[in-house]
């Protein structure tokens, strides 16, 4: 009995640290480290300590939700999405909570090695990542009630992860920047990390229209006003295909600029992208939609791995 008491407790952990999110951590971080090694620039420790501070915010995240969408009465027995601990009991709200701070503190211990690297930027970074990582749930105004989910994702899970891990890599390469350094080196945020981080940007954000489509009708119910809430079927569709074409047009401008086929590479997730687009266009039940999640989450992974390959060959050879 206490070895099955331990597999349920054990499964029950992994259900709330939701892996089949994490690509929305990891992926950034992949795109960052190919444009760094395209430049020259890479550097081992900085890239896994930007991996690792990611997914411990992702975790971190996703506790935070598990959390707050209970004590807040978002999660009801009528959800459609995958099963939340808190919600269902499975792990006490207290427990959840010490993860919560666990979780963001790990994430804080990785940040002070980025910050001897990277210095006051990523103090900055690093706070206002683990405080709209609580907020998007939590606190006295939440950002995933109010419609503002989407943007923090965009942002957060995207520009700022891309740049953030292109930029201590690239600082840490800099021989005339001390540890902690004050500003922004100059060359160590270039245009072109800003513009290699959008896919990861609209796809993660796409993980959360998929998730914010699926749950539409509860969520009005309980008050909870996603922007798929305020904006409705319709238009959430439009936001997903416009996001999915997003990710598709960098490829094509890296390609034009550096006048090179290799970052093309993530076009070959296309058929993927082709049959997501088909679902999330007609279905809203969570029979179709959360299959469709995960797709999303690995249409992620493999368009950043392709991408990443894609920026970093033309060195290579």
């Amino acid at each position: 009995m206490d070895n099955q008491h331990s597999v349920a407790r054990l499964r029950a952990w992994l259900m709330a640290i939701r892996p089949q999110t994490l690509p929305a951590g990891a992926s950034p971080v992949i795109v960052g480290v190919g444009l760094a090694i395209h430049d020259g620039v890479f550097a081992v420790g900085p890239a896994v300590a930007a991996l690792l501070g990611a997914l411990f915010l992702q975790i971190g995240s996703n506790f935070t939700n598990d959390y707050y969408d209970a004590i807040r009465g978002a999660d009801t027995e009528d959800r459609e999405g995958f099963q939340r601990v808190t919600q269902s009991g499975l792990i006490s709200p207290k427990r959840v909570q010490g993860a919560i701070y666990v979780s963001f503190s790990l994430a804080a211990l990785v940040g002070i090695y980025l910050v001897y690297i990277g210095g006051v930027p990523i103090i900055a970074v690093g706070l206002l990542s683990i405080l709209a990582g609580f907020a998007y749930t939590g606190g006295p105004y939440p950002f995933g009630y109010h419609g503002l989910g989407d943007l923090f994702v965009f942002i957060f899970f995207g520009l700022v992860a891309v740049t953030g891990t292109y930029y201590v890599q690239a600082v840490s390469t800099v021989a005339t920047v001390g540890p902690i350094p004050i500003s922004i080196p100059a060359g160590t945020v270039p245009v072109a990390a800003v513009v290699a981080s959008l896919p990861a940007a609209a796809l993660s954000t796409n993980i959360l229209v998929v998730n914010n489509i699926r749950d539409l009708e509860t969520d009005r119910e309980t008050g909870k006003r996603t922007l798929a809430v305020k904006i409705g079927y319709q238009w959430s569709r439009i936001e997903y295909t416009a996001l999915l074409a997003l990710s598709y047009l960098v490829p094509l401008v890296f390609a034009v600029c550096w006048q090179s086929v290799f970052p093309l590479t993530p076009l070959l997730t296309t058929p993927l992208a082709w049959r997501l687009w088909m679902t999330i266009r007609e279905e809203t039940t969570g029979e179709a939609l959360n299959p469709a999640l995960e797709r999303t989450g690995k249409l992620l992974l493999a368009f950043s791995f392709l991408f990443a390959f894609g920026l970093a060959t033309p060195s290579l050879i």
